[in-house]
């Protein structure tokens, strides 16, 4: 994988360097909105930019590192990731007439606390990969640290909020981890990959959809505690 090897491996231009590390963080931070937020729209909100800021990403991967794939990738992950599931989870919040958090198991500013020890667990174990790897002073450092903080962000909302919406949400933005760090460590990712992976992120909102409707009915609310009552 020569070509993607000289994307994160090579020292790149300053403003290269620059636009990755700024899309990258700004969509760490946001992942952190949604962590430290009890208000649903502004989960919706901070996922939709998150995800333009990805296709963003995706574009100036393919500018500057000549993967001309990318620009159909950057489209799609604008359309779907950052249009098309923002707008079906706003259907579903609306329907619900629930607009907030209300069953939490850790308070917001816990939970950031939470976070923030996270991403530095996250920074030591991408250094250390980093050092192995031979890639100190790279790219890859930073994408392998947001990469690796989203997903743990994405675990610990599902750990901590009850909300199906709040659910729906933690394993979006732990795919979103994963894809954006796929886009700089991977560029090279088959467009088909790409397309399979969005059609799979419809079928969880659809069946959350579903997950929600049936919860309401039966339980009264949208809370994945009542589960457990179910059960049984």
């Amino acid at each position: 994988m020569p070509a993607a090897h000289g994307i994160f491996a090579a020292a790149l231009p300053p403003l290269a360097g620059s636009l990755f590390s700024l899309l990258a963080i700004t969509s760490l931070l946001l992942a952190f909105v949604m962590l430290g937020s009890r208000w649903l729209y502004e989960y919706l909100i901070a996922f939709a930019v998150q995800s333009w800021l990805i296709a963003l990403l995706s574009a100036a991967v393919a500018f500057y590192g000549g993967y001309p794939e990318l620009y159909g990738i950057a489209v799609l992950t604008a359309l779907f990731r950052g249009l098309v599931l923002p707008y079906l989870l706003l259907r579903i919040v609306r329907r619900l007439k629930v607009d907030r958090e209300l069953h939490e198991r850790l308070a917001p500013s816990s939970s950031l606390v939470v976070g923030a020890m996270l991403v530095v667990f996250a920074f030591v174990v991408a250094t250390h990969l980093g050092q192995a790897l031979g890639l100190t002073g790279t790219v890859a450092v930073l994408a392998l640290t947001v990469m690796l903080s989203m997903k743990l962000i994405g675990f610990l909302m599902l750990t901590v909020r009850s909300e199906v919406i709040s659910q729906v949400l933690g394993i979006l933005v732990l795919e979103n981890g994963i894809f954006l760090g796929s886009q700089i460590l991977v560029p090279g990712m088959p467009l088909l990959i790409e397309l399979v992976i969005l059609f799979d992120l419809l079928v969880v909102v659809a069946c959350f959809g579903v997950l929600v409707r049936y919860l309401v009915v039966h339980a009264g609310t949208s809370s994945t505690l009542e589960l457990r009552r179910l059960t049984g």
